[in-house]
């Protein structure tokens, strides 16, 4: 303490760090309560979802395997597709154009731009930060059904969508993919000053009007980097909210409904647990707030900062549950919440059924260009 500060002063320093200390006790008490709620299923039922699985039939699941050098063999039987930045058939045209632009000279780090074929003359439209699912493992932004799906976004909304190419685990682990992230936003911020100059696309962007979405590992991603670009200057971009579809969490302890649908068959338990393994820090368990956003780490304090929320989950996804506390974690900071819960449903749903993948365009647009709100708890759920 310096000695040479007023009494006063030190008195209303005194009183200051007080309040601070409360409010950091009061919001970690909460946490404690969230994360003992998190671990109340039986570790017997707990060593039964791993029993009787291996990482090859895992592997084997995901269609992976090693190289001799360490690295992975994947053999994706979902195809990419290339960029279509202009109609080259008017009999069938594409649903909205696109094309792979560099982030610098000297990186082979890339992004996808989606723009509408036909934008808006008179007003800008909102701009979209993508990040694909795929568990931190698989997948491409150049995977054609995220590049459908942001294909969709971009024509519907409309939007200009930024949809980044980041680095996979285990060749680059956790916090890989968050950093490539955070340096794809600072490059869409470069843009919006004109540093280095600006693609023609994005003249048709509100740089103020910004949301960060994500869909599975991408949701995850983007809430990380919704944490750490608090941060940084990133004006003139304004954050105007994130948007997390199915985000993929885990933890080391079970919830119920990890174990009720223990054995689904989009991402069964003990594939997610491979699939952690391979992209967390080495040593790192799943407790890691990489992985379960709830047990405390580095980023706590900069939640109450976050802007609005859109959150998805279904019950027949066995995330719901990661995602249901999370949702408690951001409205115990005020944090405003939009939470879609359906019954019927499972994790990627919106990547195979036309109809469920409808729904969520249609919610994630309202949340985008809804006006004038001011807070309050948004969450809805549907039966």
């Amino acid at each position: 303490m310096n000695p040479l500060l007023p009494q006063t002063m030190f008195r209303q320093h005194c009183l200051n760090q007080n309040q601070k200390s409360w409010r950091v006790l009061a919001a970690y008490t909460l946490l404690g309560f969230l994360f003992i709620s998190q671990s109340c299923t039986s570790i017997r039922a707990e060593e039964n979802v791993a029993r009787n699985h291996t990482w090859q039939e895992a592997f084997q699941l995901l269609g992976i395997s090693w190289n001799p050098d360490g690295t992975l063999h994947r053999n994706i039987t979902v195809p990419l597709v290339n960029a279509t930045p202009s109609v080259t058939d008017p009999i069938n045209p594409p649903v909205a154009l696109s094309k792979d632009v560099r982030l610098s000279h000297n990186s082979k780090a890339y992004v996808r731009l989606y723009r509408p074929i036909n934008p808006p003359e008179d007003s800008k439209i909102p701009l979209i930060f993508y990040l694909h699912g795929g568990d931190f493992v698989l997948f491409s932004a150049a995977t054609v059904t995220f590049h459908n799906f942001c294909n969709d976004i971009a024509a519907q909304f409309p939007a200009v969508v930024v949809s980044l190419e980041y680095r996979l685990a285990p060749e680059h682990r956790l916090p890989a993919a968050y950093d490539d992230a955070l340096n794809a936003l600072f490059w869409v911020k470069n843009q919006s000053l004109g540093i280095g100059g600006r693609d023609p696309w994005l003249n048709y962007a509100d740089f103020s009007t910004v949301f960060l979405l994500g869909s599975s590992a991408g949701a995850n991603a983007i809430y990380h980097l919704a944490l750490r670009a608090q941060d940084f200057d990133l004006r003139p971009l304004k954050i105007r909210g994130i948007l997390l579809n199915q985000p993929f969490f885990g933890g080391v302890h079970r919830t119920p409904s990890e174990i009720r649908l223990k054995e689904d068959t989009v991402i069964p338990l003990f594939m997610c647990d491979v699939l952690w393994t391979l992209a967390l820090p080495l040593h790192a368990n799943r407790d890691h707030e990489f992985c379960n956003p709830i047990t405390g780490g580095s980023y706590h304090g900069r939640v109450p900062r976050l802007p609005r929320v859109f959150l998805q989950s279904f019950y027949g996804d066995p995330l719901s549950d990661r995602t249901t506390l999370l949702v408690k974690l951001l409205k115990s900071y005020n944090v405003t919440v939009v939470y879609q819960y359906t019954q019927d449903g499972y994790h990627g749903i919106e990547l195979q059924n036309r109809t469920a993948a409808q729904e969520l365009y249609n919610h994630m647009k309202r949340f985008i260009y809804s006006a004038n709100i001011t807070g309050g708890d948004e969450s809805h759920a549907s039966c």
